[in-house]
């Protein structure tokens, strides 16, 4: 799923195989307060356990990166939102968190949180 929003260059996807898991790892392990320190082992498997989502420039360098955890049915939890700190200010949560919802819109979830 690819969604463009207000923002012509740069653009959403709900590919997983997309990821940059080298760089979500280092936005996550060494910049986040929340995941600080976690091991590259569990990063992945926390992406291969999770619906996944990033925002890509036009060169396909990975800006954005949010990923849910769910039951598909009654529930989902968004977690793990982190923008590149050189592009904060640009929309790209905007654009991000927009591109998910729209992804889970017909899952039809009765809740989906994010504690910050």
């Amino acid at each position: 799923m690819l969604y463009a929003g207000a923002m012509p260059d740069l653009f959403f996807s709900a590919d997983s195989a997309r990821i940059d898991r080298e760089r979500v790892h280092h936005w996550l392990s060494d910049l986040s307060y929340w995941a600080r320190g976690r091991p590259r082992a569990v990063q992945d498997a926390a992406i291969d356990g999770s619906r996944n989502y990033g925002v890509y420039d036009e060169a396909g360098a990975q800006v954005g990166y949010a990923r849910v955890v769910t039951d598909g049915a009654t529930f989902a939890w968004l977690c793990d939102v982190f923008v590149d700190p050189d592009r904060r200010g640009e929309g790209i949560g905007k654009l991000l968190v927009g591109g998910v919802v729209a992804d889970l819109e017909p899952l039809q979830l009765k809740r989906t949180a994010l504690a910050t």
